[in-house]
């Protein structure tokens, strides 16, 4: 498995330290109106804290693309990060230059300094080396605990890491742990569980997963891209007809590989979406002309607690039916609790994420019963689809 360092290979007291956080928060009206970003971050920043290290956080906040917009300033976000940390943060009205390393000079061990937006600078998202230098001469060292941007090689993200010694924080640690252990040396069998909307979106993340677990179950909207392209009618629900030769592509890879394909047998079906709409139980089938696949039947939820019973490494991504809207979330629900529990009986390494994931887990009531849930959305992505990511290569002991 490959390696990477984190805080306990790291001498930080009395050293500045330039911490990567994920802090774009949600934000109304210059109010944080959801701190869990903030609460993965923390524990990091604190610990360093702890430790005696002059911590200088950095993050990117929004779009402000290359311009300073002050509806993106994280001058908003200190508060919240110092309430999560229990000490004060001061705060640096830019990233680099003078203002920023007027700041850092302040710094006493064991204090903290948050910077404002890395993307108020255009190159940030151009991963200039000389933008990366200017951030390094502020610390002695680099930790990037956010996985949630590794996807991206920006300068806070990836050059910098080449000009500091670098470690993973706590979050990030976590996040590779779980994903290497889930997907690179995972205990087999192996189930992914994909679901959404669009099979155009998930395309290499497909791709990926077939050829590398033994079983592999298509829900959500893009489940109706895969039975049309079996030739089942699916009357009005949403489905991609330009990828239903992208879904055939799939069907023969799971049976070159020997990987077991689950899509729905059965499906709640309405001719109308919204909340309890007037719904009944059919067949794959027998899904009328009038009619749309808005979640999974019973008997599929049955077939995949049977695959289940053997499996012990699952990777989610995506809910399996309309699950914002009663009641087309039971599909979603009662697979999610299936997961949940054999995680906590010890029989398997369960490894979610995505946005809608996410709230999926969450409205099911199982979030803390999986093994770990990522709150990355694109980089958990990307990492599925087999991809590497610029802000993690960065941090691997070659």
């Amino acid at each position: 498995m490959t390696t990477f360092r984190t805080l306990d290979d790291l001498d930080v007291a009395g050293k500045r330290v330039l911490v990567r956080a994920d802090l774009n928060v949600p934000m109304k009206d210059g109010i944080v109106t959801d701190t869990s970003r903030i609460d993965r971050q923390a524990p990091t920043i604190s610990e360093l804290a702890k430790k005696g290290a002059r911590v200088i956080v950095c993050s990117h906040f929004d779009r402000p693309k290359g311009k300073v917009v002050p509806s993106m300033s994280l001058a908003p976000v200190a508060k919240p990060l110092a309430d999560k940390v229990g000490r004060p943060v001061a705060f640096a009205a830019d990233c680099v230059g003078p203002l920023a390393e007027a700041a850092v000079a302040k710094l006493k061990d064991g204090d903290i300094l948050l910077l404002e937006n890395t993307r108020f600078h255009a190159e940030e998202e151009k991963n200039d080396s000389e933008f990366a230098k200017q951030l390094a001469k502020l610390a002695d060292i680099y930790v990037n605990d956010a996985f949630s941007s590794a996807h991206r090689a920006h300068a806070s993200t990836e050059a910098v890491a080449h000009l500091l010694p670098n470690a993973a924080g706590r979050s990030m640690e976590a996040e590779l742990t779980h994903l290497q252990k889930a997907l690179n040396d995972p205990e087999r069998p192996l189930m992914a569980v994909v679901g959404g909307a669009k099979v155009s979106s998930k395309i290499a993340l497909l791709e990926n997963l077939v050829k590398r677990v033994e079983t592999l179950v298509i829900g959500g909207a893009m489940a109706n891209t895969f039975l049309a392209a079996e030739g089942k009618t699916v009357g009005k629900s949403l489905y991609e007809p330009d990828h239903m030769e992208t879904a055939r592509k799939v069907i023969a890879l799971s049976v070159e590989h020997g990987t077991a394909l689950l899509l729905p047998v059965d499906a709640v079906v309405a001719k109308e979406f919204r909340a309890n709409a007037p719904h009944h139980t059919v067949t794959v089938d027998k899904v009328g002309a009038d009619e749309m696949i808005l979640d999974v039947g019973p008997a599929t939820v049955e077939e995949f607690g049977r695959f289940l019973h053997n499996t012990r490494t699952v990777v989610w991504n995506g809910p399996l039916g309309a699950f914002e809207t009663t009641p087309f979330d039971k599909g979603t629900v009662a697979a999610a609790r299936l997961v949940a529990e054999r995680t906590k009986a010890d029989q398997l390494l369960s490894v979610a994420g995505g946005g809608d994931t996410v709230s999926a887990l969450n409205k099911a009531g199982v979030a803390d019963d999986f093994s770990y849930v990522s709150t990355a959305g694109g980089a958990f992505l990307e990492w599925l689809e087999g991809v590497e990511l610029p802000g993690v290569e960065a941090l691997m002991v070659k």
